[in-house]
């Protein structure tokens, strides 16, 4: 499936890892070709082979200042910290006292590799020791007090020189005389990855005891390392066999992956013609990525200070962006960044922009933009270019606003939107005809979306309602008010006064109109003694509507997807839920869409039909099987189960229908083109944001329906569920969960492409 636009990738992920610059990969190639001889062989083939090895050596020594420490080859970063860890605590041990409690310290901003590194080889080890972080204070740097008071009675502590999120630096010299002062003793290791190439080492002037090093960072491949050992450091093999590297580390060495990185410490030690730039370079470099980045998102908020970061990692968050949709948006244009560390592919919160005290939401949608020193002005002005090119197609799907921009060719909204904080939901419906706009539960996260959307899209807001008294945030309901809403009379809920009414089933339900629909409200009290229901309806010729009139249920969280909203709040009332319960079932269709205030499992949208099917409590009510007595009890019990907290948000409902995924078909780029040839009904939906879609899409994507836009699509196809749906986005992993959605909820015939775009284009 090959896209529409062809753009050269932009690599700004260089702390996860580096390209292979082209003279080591030549150096690495040529080693494999000519120089494949086991270094411990004594012919001329392996003499030549450990010459290699030994050159690579001696300008580590030379690079890092290590003066009579050992330099010992790894297979990597990993590697080079089991050594040290399991040397340092070997000797330790040895000197413990039976009456004394002890621990280990490292930085709370360490990489996850050092804390369970020291657990594991404490269990092993068989050593009493608790395993203690240093705090770090708003800037990332490390607590020089708490080290002073932790130190004299700690076996060990590790810390690093440039954290690998926010490219924070320690000074190592201060932290040297802090860290002696109270225990000279000490076994003390440094993460050193994220400094070569980028701060000056002279390891020999430190009492520095182990330093890992890993080539991939700094243009080496994958696969090969390096760890210092002051020569007084006690040292223990974590690789024992047939004694290579003098004893040290057995294993035959990695030719291939030292002779590049005998190449690189050339390079970084050579004067002139080293593509490696200055620090004052690198800095300029960093300086002109957040001009453009502030230029493009004039929001945005950096987590890292300058003043005490490497210039070639910047961290940032953008308001109202999750850190996944930022990830999206310059994967589409071929940018490459992450979000927050990329030794983990769930994206989460930043445990290292927590430990620094930053507020939820900027470690939610950190993104950190890296690049490596030998990074050129061609391709820092590329990357610029790039990221203005992004945040060009925000503006047409109108994510944000730009006075300097057209925004005529903007994506026009028609219908309804889905917008999520976390696990809470935003609904927007956009009548296009009229210019109207009903927003239900606004979050405050999203206030500046909503408000650019209702700008750009030049929309008159008819009304900003909330289902309920939100528990776990202030609803962005007032904001949105005072600005647009000034003149109107509302309830503590934002529902208009008013005295329209209409007929519903049996009911005089009040209304309030929004282009040719009809909002219903219909209180539902249970899970907060305020609760309602929001209808809204296709308008028929008479004022009185039916079941079959309800496109939209609005619920908030009396009925969530899997669960029933909790009844332990002390304004809720289980003998009020099980009557509104019974109330939602008269009012509406079994098929019509249930639009919850949360969505806990990544299932969008769900219909009484999809529930009763899962949820045995909920079939008992409706069903009319189960008493109201046996219900309370029963409620009671589940809500015992709840999981108070996900993230920072508390949970509104405990799960208890089925959430086990379908099996879903998948294709790849071949299968789907021999079933696309095979049968021309199958239809592409490309679920990607606009945005996304504009920057880079396939010729064969026959209609894009963005994952916010999908409760709509899944309205409006209600009788089209057997036809073939094939879903795709850039990697498979929405498309999967939008399959898994919509074959929920009928489609049979709905799979999607594995991998997505990344792996077919």
């Amino acid at each position: 499936m090959k896209n529409t636009t062809e753009l050269t990738q932009i690599y700004l992920d260089a702390n996860a890892t580096t390209p292979v610059l082209p003279e080591a990969a030549a150096a690495a190639l040529s080693a494999m070709e000519n120089l494949f001889g086991n270094p411990s062989s004594s012919h001329i083939t392996g003499l030549k082979a450990k010459n290699l090895m030994e050159q690579t050596r001696l300008r580590a020594q030379t690079l890092l200042g290590s003066g009579e420490g050992k330099i010992i080859f790894t297979s990597g970063a990993t590697e080079g910290i089991q050594t040290s860890i399991l040397s340092a605590l070997i000797a330790a041990k040895s000197r413990m006292s039976a009456d004394k409690n002890y621990s280990v310290l490292y930085g709370a901003t360490e990489h996850k590799a050092v804390p369970e590194s020291l657990k594991h080889w404490l269990t092993v080890l068989d050593i009493k020791a608790e395993v203690t972080a240093i705090p770090v204070d708003q800037f990332g740097l490390l607590d020089h007090d708490f080290i002073r008071q932790h130190a004299p009675s700690a076996l060990m502590i590790c810390t690093m020189a440039v954290n690998n999120e926010t490219g924070v630096f320690q000074n190592l010299k201060s932290l040297e005389a802090t860290i002696r002062s109270a225990n000279s003793d000490i076994f003390w290791m440094v993460d050193c990855v994220q400094a070569l190439g980028k701060t000056e080492l002279d390891l020999k002037t430190t009492t520095i005891d182990y330093a890992p090093f890993s080539g991939h960072k700094l243009y080496a491949p994958k696969g090969i390392g390096f760890v210092y050992i002051r020569d007084s450091a006690p040292f223990t093999p974590f690789i024992a066999g047939g004694g290579q590297e003098s004893g040290l580390r057995s294993g035959t060495e990695n030719l291939p992956g030292l002779a590049a990185l005998n190449v690189i410490f050339e390079m970084l030690l050579s004067q002139e013609g080293s593509p490696f730039s200055s620090s004052a370079q690198l800095t300029q470099y960093r300086q002109q990525i957040a001009d453009t980045l502030t230029e493009c998102f004039s929001d945005i908020v950096f987590n890292n200070s300058f003043e005490h970061s490497v210039a070639t990692t910047i961290n940032f968050a953008v308001p109202s962006f999750s850190s996944k949709e930022i990830m999206d948006l310059f994967d589409a244009a071929n940018i490459r960044v992450s979000s927050g560390s990329a030794c983990s592919s769930k994206v989460t919160r930043s445990f290292v922009l927590d430990a620094m005290g930053l507020p939820a939401w900027q470690s939610e949608a950190a993104i950190r933009m890296s690049f490596g020193p030998a990074i050129t002005q061609a391709e820092v002005d590329t990357a610029c270019a790039r990221i203005k090119t992004a945040s060009q197609a925000l503006t047409q799907s109108c994510m944000i606003l730009d006075d300097s921009s057209d925004i005529s060719d903007r994506t026009d909204l028609d219908g309804l939107l889905q917008l999520r904080s976390g696990a809470s939901c935003t609904w927007v419906f956009v009548d296009s005809l009229s210019k109207q706009a009903l927003i239900i539960d606004p979050l405050p996260e999203l206030k500046q979306r909503l408000e650019t959307l209702l700008e750009c899209q030049q929309l008159t807001l008819v009304a900003a309602i909330d289902t309920h008294g939100h528990a776990d945030h202030v609803s962005g309901r007032e904001a949105l008010a005072s600005r647009y809403l000034a003149e109107q009379e509302s309830d503590h809920l934002g529902w208009p006064v008013t005295e329209n009414r209409v007929q519903h089933l049996a009911q005089q339900l009040q209304v309030i109109s929004i282009g040719t629909k009809q909002l219903l409200r219909l209180p539902t009290p249970g899970h907060t003694s305020d609760s309602i229901s929001l209808l809204l309806c296709s308008a028929p010729s008479a004022s009185n509507h039916t079941a079959e009139h309800t496109q939209y249920a609005f619920c908030g969280d009396t009925i969530l997807m899997g669960s029933l909203g909790r009844t332990n709040f002390e304004s809720s009332s289980s003998v009020a839920l099980f009557n509104s319960l019974k109330l939602i079932r008269d009012s509406i269709s079994s098929t019509a869409l249930i639009c919850a205030s949360h969505d806990y499992n990544n299932e969008f949208t769900t219909s009484l039909k999809a529930e009763i099917n899962r949820n045995d409590l909920l079939k008992g009510v409706l069903s009319n099987q189960l008493s109201m007595d046996d219900f309370q009890q029963r409620k009671a019990h589940l809500d015992t189960h709840l999981n108070d907290e996900v993230g920072t948000e508390i949970m509104c409902g405990a799960l208890i229908g089925n959430c086990d995924k379908f099996k879903i078909k998948e294709y790849d780029a071949f299968s789907l083109a021999a079933a696309m040839k095979q049968d021309e009904n199958v239809c592409i939906i490309d679920i990607r944001e606009p945005h996304e879609y504009a920057l880079n899409h396939s010729t064969q994507s026959s209609l894009n329906v963005p994952l916010t836009r999908l409760v709509q699509f899944i309205q409006e196809h209600q009788n089209q569920k057997n036809r073939q749906w094939v879903l795709v986005c850039r990697s498979g992993s929405r498309s999967m969960i939008a399959a898994q959605a919509m074959h929920r909820l009928g489609f049979e015939q709905v799979s999607h492409l594995k991998g997505g775009y990344a792996l077919s284009s």
